[in-house]
């Protein structure tokens, strides 16, 4: 019986220690792999992570945690239930070219240090440097060779990539920052830019995103009609093996407030994240309140080991008031009244978007995948500005199909593969009003009196001035291969194909032109976009790279036919055959690291990208050479770009034990040598001035950032940064008036303070509070190139502050 008795006390005790044994695992929160080597710090002593980033320990002992790992902010868990197991998701800080990932490649192995081109990555460590919001503060400090402005104070986004001017807008200049084009952005897989190729990011919500991915220069392999480069957004992740409820409120001055309620879940085999936002802000300047809202809703599943599916849906109420731009003479005088033209017509942006996506990836074999995609966007916009109000109702659709390869070739090299189309089509119904006084034609509208509506001061008139029914497709093949070969040396090549049909239909009749054209279409075939590139890696830590890329333009809608006019020949008011593409083609070396065991991350790249066939304007004038019959675009201009960029990331101090747990210094720096080679360009009447030798026009020789971030045991957290942009020209003669004109350098500089903590086993804390333009430099947010009179959009003028709090329910 005491045998018994001894056998039941031990098995008793076995298993009463094995229930006070608590396991954990430690991942990386941006991509959900584990941390292998992990250090967790547990009642003063020091445990590593397997293999598969777990760790086992004895339950009691501490009702906390913390984990460290390089590369990585530090992070603290308190320990509830010992039979719950315990997940531990590191944020990346610098993170390692081995790790990052891209989204489209041949190559087999996906780590940026393996890419032969220039591709800068944004985890949530550059994006919440400063309130998360705007995205153009973290593309600023972070992506060398790309700036980002805005038309107000949340709306009217825009890129420049290297650069890359949209070409013409229309007849009015070169260069123009008037709308998005040229490049290409996507959202969780989903084309933002619809398929005439022109890009609005009012309705995004900026405050969402976890992982920004910029692709430099032509791009035509692999994403079509790219010829400045591709930006890929991608949402927040939820935490594999967490469940929450977030709340998280941000105010500051100039009336910001954001609130934002978020819901998470991610098991072994599926995740879902569900996302709300509610912004506004009263603006820099005179009418520019915006107010937006928004829905995210993210799903992954995985059924089973060979298929994954992936679901994006997103709504947006977007609301942007625009003063209008400010002359220079308004600019130099420190009068920020903005356009009363603008004001006067209640000038505003509001758009709806219903944005909806699914991808469904199966992995046949080892050697074989696809990845499909199907998408569609809803599109509602009015907008009113000097020129009137527009309302357009715009849908897109369209697919994405790859498939993916890969094969032993022999002798420990592999060939591997992306095949596949992209294909987009957008029906948009665009229709223009005239507005007026509602207190009469005579009267002068002066602030504070009513705003201008819709109409006519015509008899029988109802303020219809335009109505434009379109179609726009386009659709893409592309095959990229990677031979990797011993020693870490690989050979890229790829070719694609891209078309774009562009038709249009005039809904308005005029009896006084009752022989003018109401449908024109065509279809460009703007040709092969090869891709052919090198890259060695060396010991795992170092790689150097040269590419060559080539990409195409398409002219948009609104400039693809030469307008009617009656009192000129038959070569009026017909599709302009003579129009094609812009070509861009880029040449690029460069190097990327990641050395000193990941605490020391370096990216250099030298480039020369020339794009040719630029649309440019052209005047006919009557016979007598007094006026001008009319305008038309031509491919008639050439740019080239050289620069050279810089990005170096470093964590100079770590520690595990120490009050301090890291400090982590970043730097980067663009130099731009822009000019116009051989650009001719119609002005007024018969002249035609030509560019060469110029400087392209919005562009700054130098731009340069600095700062750093740093963490502490106890939870504190900061950054501080700096940027400072060159003079650059406004025009592309560098004349004002007809006198030289640059855009004054600036130099801005923000810092952030935060504390985060888990207070409980359930609830999570993360509190800050910052300021941007410490100084209070007057600054633009936007430029407008070649469009004098108009030419500024002013930003803060005063330092920026805001706070933030953030409160998490962990189930």
């Amino acid at each position: 019986m005491k045998q018994i008795l001894c056998v039941a006390a031990f098995v008793a005790t076995c298993l009463f220690a094995k229930a006070q044994n608590i396991k954990g695992r430690v991942t990386d929160a941006a991509t959900n792999t584990p941390l292998s080597g992990a250090t967790v710090i547990y009642a003063g002593k020091k445990i590593v992570t397997d293999n598969n980033g777990t760790f086992t320990l004895e339950c009691g002992k501490a009702q906390s945690l913390s984990v460290s790992y390089v590369g990585y902010t530090a992070a603290q868990k308190t320990i509830g239930d010992c039979g719950e197991e315990l997940f531990v998701a590191l944020q990346p800080t610098a993170q390692t070219l081995d790790r990052v990932e891209i989204t489209a490649t041949s190559n087999q192995n996906k780590a940026l240090l393996y890419q032969p081109n220039s591709i800068t990555k944004l985890s949530p460590v550059e994006l919440k440097r400063s309130t998360g919001l705007f995205l153009d503060d973290a593309i600023l400090q972070n992506v060398p060779g790309v700036t980002m402005s805005r038309r107000s104070v949340s709306g009217g986004q825009q890129f420049n990539i290297r650069g890359y001017g949209n070409g013409s807008r229309g007849t009015r200049g070169i260069s123009s920052n008037f709308d998005g084009q040229g490049y290409k952005v996507y959202l969780n897989g989903i084309p933002v830019t619809d398929a005439e190729g022109i890009t609005t990011l009012d309705d995004i919500d900026f405050g969402s995103i976890g992982n920004v991915e910029v692709v430099k220069g032509p791009s035509g392999t692999l994403y079509g009609l790219a010829i400045a480069g591709v930006v890929n957004l991608h949402t927040i992740r939820p935490e594999k093996g967490k469940t929450y409820v977030s709340q998280e409120a941000l105010v500051g001055n100039y009336n910001l407030q954001r609130y934002t309620t978020q819901f998470a879940t991610a098991g072994e085999r599926s995740s879902l994240l569900l996302n709300y936002g509610n912004q506004k802000t009263e603006g820099y300047t005179i009418h520019d309140n915006s107010r937006k809202s928004f829905v995210n809703a993210v799903a992954e599943f995985t059924p089973n080991a060979k298929q994954t599916i992936n679901t994006y849906f997103g709504y947006s109420n977007s609301y942007d008031q625009r003063s209008g731009e400010l002359t220079i003479q308004q600019w130099d005088a420190n009068d920020f009244s903005g356009n009363p033209e603008y004001i006067k017509r209640n000038a505003h942006s509001n758009v709806y978007t219903f944005r909806a996506g699914a991808e469904h990836t199966y992995q046949f074999n080892n050697n074989l995948s696809n990845t499909t995609s199907i998408f569609g966007t809803s599109f509602t916009s009015n907008v009113s500005s000097a020129g009137g109000w527009t309302d357009k109702l715009a849908l897109n659709i369209g697919l994405r199909s790859t498939f993916d390869t890969k094969f032993a070739v022999g002798n420990g090299a592999t060939l591997s593969g992306t095949t596949g189309v992209e294909t987009q089509r957008q029906n948009a119904q665009t229709i223009g009003y005239g507005m007026i006084d509602p207190l009469g034609a005579t009267h002068v509208w002066r602030y504070g009196d009513p705003y201008f509506i819709i109409g006519s001061t015509a008899a029988g008139a109802n303020g219809t001035t335009s109505n434009v029914y379109s179609i726009t497709a386009t659709s893409s093949l592309f095959t990229e291969w990677t031979l990797a070969l011993p020693s870490d040396f690989s050979i890229t090549a790829g070719l694609g194909w891209s078309n774009m049909k562009v038709a249009l239909d005039d809904r308005i009749y005029s009896a006084a032109t009752p022989n003018k054209p109401t449908h024109y279409d065509t279809t460009y075939y703007p040709g092969l976009s090869p891709r052919v590139a090198l890259n060695k890696v060396f010991s795992k830590e170092f790689s150097v790279y040269a590419s060559y890329n080539r990409a195409y333009k398409a002219p948009v809608s609104s400039f693809f036919y030469i307008p009617y006019a009656a009192t000129a020949s038959s070569e009026t008011g017909v599709v302009n055959s003579h129009l094609k593409p812009e070509t861009g083609d880029q040449f690029e070396i460069g190097t990327k690291g990641s050395l000193l065991k990941g605490k020391l991350n370096y990216q250099l790249a030298l480039f020369e990208a020339i794009f040719s066939d630029k649309f440019s304007n052209k005047n006919v004038v009557n016979a007598a050479g007094t006026a001008t019959l009319y305008s038309y675009v031509f491919n008639g201009g050439k740019q080239t770009h050289k620069g050279i960029e810089a990005l170096l990331k470093s964590t100079v101090y770590q520690s595990s034990t120490g009050f301090v747990s890291a400090i982590m210094p970043f730097a980067n720096v663009t130099y731009s040598d822009f000019k116009y080679d051989d650009y001719p360009f119609s002005t007024t009447l018969s002249t035609v001035v030509n560019y060469k030798g110029n400087r392209v026009a919005g562009v700054s020789k130098w731009v340069t950032s600095a700062g750093f971030d740093f963490t502490t045991k106890p939870g504190l957290y900061g950054n501080l940064a700096y940027t400072y942009r060159d003079p650059f020209p406004l025009t592309s003669d560098g004349l004002a008036n007809g006198v030289p004109y640059h855009v004054t350098s600036y130099s801005l500089l923000n810092a952030k303070l935060g504390y985060r903590h888990s207070l409980s086993r359930h609830f999570d804390l993360d509190a800050s509070f910052g300021v941007n333009n410490i100084a209070g430099i007057k600054y633009p947010i936007m430029v407008f190139v070649n469009q004098i009179p108009d030419a500024y959009m002013v930003g803060p003028t005063e330092a920026v502050y805001f706070g933030t709090v953030n409160l998490k329910y962990n189930f």
